[in-house]
C-alpha cells in the first residue's frame, strides 16, 4: 500500500531542511525523486546521493519556480524523459528572517519591506501555483491519476505566538516577531489545496501537510518556551514527517482528497 516504485515525483525546494527528507522518503519506498532547487550543483549532488543510497533513479534540476518558462521547460523535459509525472510536492519556501545583514530588525509589520513580501510570496505561493499549473495537467493525464501535496505549516492553522521571540532588553516597537509572509503563505497553501482538490477530483488528489517546528539548533531559551506550547513536549526531528508524506503520496490514502493534516505534536489543539 505504501509502495512508490516507478512513480515520478517532483519535489520543489528539495535541498532545504525538510526537502531533503521528503526526497529521501520517496527514494526509500522505490519512487523516483525529481530534485528541484535553485542551485544545480546542490540538486545534482542530492540526486546522486539518493541514487547511490537507495538504488533508485533520481535527477536534479536547477529550476526557478517563480519563472513560468523554467517550470514549463522542466515539465516538458520530464515528460520526454519519463513519459509521465505521478506526483508533486510543493515544498519550496523562503524562510524569512527577523534581521538583515546589518542586524536591523525588519520583521515587524511597520518595517517589513515590500521587496521581501513580494519575493516570499513569489516563491511560496506563486511558485506553488505555477507548479500546479504546469506539472498538474501531466499528472491528471495518467490513467490512474496522481497526487499533489502542499507543505503548509501549523502556522497556516494558528497565528504565531510572538511571545516566543520576545527580547526583554528591547523596547516594544523593536520586539522581533515571526514575519507576516510566513503566515500568509502557509494559509494560502491551504486555500490552494482546497481549490486543486476539486479541479481534477477524479484524477488528482490534493492534500496539505501542516508540519510543526523542527528542532534545528534553536537556543535553549526558545526551546524551553516552545515545548510548553506543544502537548508532546518537544519539537519534531527532521525525519518525522517522512511517514505522513509517503502515506499521502501512496495508495494508502487513495480516498483522501482536500484534507488539511496537522502534524505538530498537538500544538494546534491548544
Amino acid at each position: 500500500m505504501f509502495d512508490l516504485t516507478g512513480k515520478v515525483i517532483v519535489v520543489t525546494g528539495a535541498c532545504g531542511l525538510l526537502g531533503r527528507n521528503h526526497c529521501e522518503a520517496i527514494a526509500k519506498f522505490g519512487g523516483i525523486p525529481v530534485v528541484l532547487d535553485l542551485n544545480q550543483a546542490s540538486a545534482t549532488t542530492l540526486a546522486l546521493e539518493l541514487s547511490d543510497k537507495f538504488k533508485v533513479e533520481s535527477y536534479g534540476y536547477a529550476v526557478d519556480i517563480t519563472n513560468e518558462s523554467e517550470v514549463i521547460k522542466n515539465a516538458d523535459l520530464l515528460i520526454s524523459q519519463y513519459g509521465k509525472i505521478d506526483g508533486l510536492v510543493n515544498n519550496a519556501a523562503n524562510n524569512p528572517k527577523m534581521e538583515n545583514e546589518n542586524t536591523q530588525n525588519f520583521s515587524r509589520l511597520e518595517k517589513f519591506p515590500i521587496g521581501i513580501w513580494e519575493n516570499d510570496l513569489a516563491v511560496g505561493l506563486t511558485g506553488a501555483f505555477l507548479c500546479c499549473k504546469h506539472y498538474g495537467p501531466h499528472i491528471s493525464q495518467n490513467p490512474n491519476g496522481g497526487v499533489i501535496i502542499n507543505i503548509s505549516s501549523d502556522l497556516g492553522l494558528i497565528a504565531p505566538d510572538q511571545r516566543l521571540y520576545r527580547d526583554d532588553s528591547l523596547p516594544e516597537q523593536d520586539q522581533p516577531v515571526k514575519p507576516i509572509t510566513y503566515s500568509v503563505i502557509k494559509s494560502g497553501l491551504i486555500g490552494l489545496t482546497r481549490y486543486m482538490a476539486t479541479y481534477w477530483p477524479e484524477r488528482v488528489r490534493c492534500n496539505a501537510l501542516c508540519p510543526g517546528g523542527v528542532e534545528a539548533g534553536q537556543s535553549d531559551e526558545f526551546m524551553a518556551l516552545i515545548k510548553q506550547r506543544i502537548p508532546m513536549g518537544r519539537m519534531a526531528t527532521m525525519d518525522e514527517y517522512q511517514g505522513a508524506l509517503i502515506f499521502l503520496l501512496s495508495d494508502s490514502s487513495a480516498y483522501m482528497n482536500g484534507s488539511i493534516i496537522s502534524m505538530d505534536g498537538g500544538r494546534t489543539i491548544w
